[in-house]
């Protein structure tokens, strides 16, 4: 039962009781049921607004969904790209410089030059890569 309902029903009780509306107490009754009346319609007021805004609000992300989808492309997130990502990180590798002790990120491609300048002091920094005997080849 809404609000409106309610304070019509409290109207038709006072109307069914027959109150004075001369007498004092029945002044004060009657008055407050017009507030309530009054105060009723107001909220149904606010609430239709409100619902208008969460409508126009919902209208407004959907566009700004169209305007993101064009602007940085389909944002639809595939797993499978994640593990792609991952698999082309693991040719990352990592050393400390000697001389200011930062360590220098490369990946395989420097690694086969077999030398590396350290960005951060500039010092050239040379390695021979050594192989990993494979299971057969233990002695």
């Amino acid at each position: 039962m809404e609000i409106t309902e309610k304070v019509a029903y409290l109207k038709g009780l006072a109307d069914g009781l027959g109150l004075d509306a001369e007498s004092k107490e029945g002044k004060v009754l009657l008055a407050m049921i017009d507030v309530l009346d009054d105060i009723a319609l107001e909220i149904e007021d606010l609430k239709d607004a409100q619902d208008e805004l969460a409508d126009g609000l919902d209208a407004v992300s959907d566009d700004l969904e169209d305007v993101e989808d064009v602007v940085f492309g389909e944002d639809d997130y595939d797993e499978d790209e994640e593990e792609d990502e991952d698999e082309e990180s693991e040719d990352c590798y990592a050393t400390t410089c000697p001389n200011c002790e930062e360590v220098i990120y490369f990946d395989e491609s420097i690694l086969d030059d077999g030398e590396v300048i350290c960005p951060n002091c500039g010092e050239k920094l040379e390695f021979e890569l050594e192989e990993e005997p494979e299971d057969g080849d233990e002695e």
